[in-house]
């Protein structure tokens, strides 16, 4: 029997988030995502209006929700969305950056409950999506660097 490896996934392409009032979405967006990078663009998809905000790595996308139940992210489905920084620098920098464009970003702190080196910033969208700016930690290095060794 042949042995297949089957080919590594290289990162996230995109996200897709829905919400309930794309324009107000996309104002709280706009001022969000370019802080962070991001560029902006838009499109339709069987004629529903999408609104793409993307780095050179990936993309996240708005589109309009098609049922008005609130967000709850502890039923089935998206809990938060969490962007990585490289440095624990950065996410301070983003928080102070998120909340000087009135974004109701938490300061950036160390969250050892998670691991010793968590630092990152909370936040949410109009619709009670939850967002989140993490370092690029340690643990997440290792694991890109030495992937071959560290076995099953």
């Amino acid at each position: 029997m042949n042995q297949q490896t089957t080919p590594d996934i290289i990162g996230i392409d995109h996200i897709y988030l829905s919400v309930s009032d794309l324009a107000r979405s996309e104002a709280f967006y706009d001022r969000v995502m370019p802080l962070l990078g991001f560029r902006k663009n838009r499109f339709a998809i069987g004629g529903d209006p999408h609104i793409q905000y993307f780095n050179r790595h990936f993309g996240v996308v708005l589109r309009p929700a098609r049922s008005g139940a609130a967000h709850d992210p502890y039923s089935p489905g998206l809990h938060h969305l969490c962007l990585r920084v490289d440095s624990v620098a950065d996410v301070v920098s983003v928080a102070q950056h998120l909340r000087a464009g009135g974004i109701d970003a938490t300061a950036a702190a160390l969250h050892p409950g998670y691991a010793s080196d968590y630092w990152a910033t909370f936040f949410a969208d109009p619709d009670g999506i939850r967002l989140e700016v993490t370092n690029y930690r340690q643990e997440r290095r290792d694991r890109h660097d030495r992937w071959e060794s560290l076995g099953e």
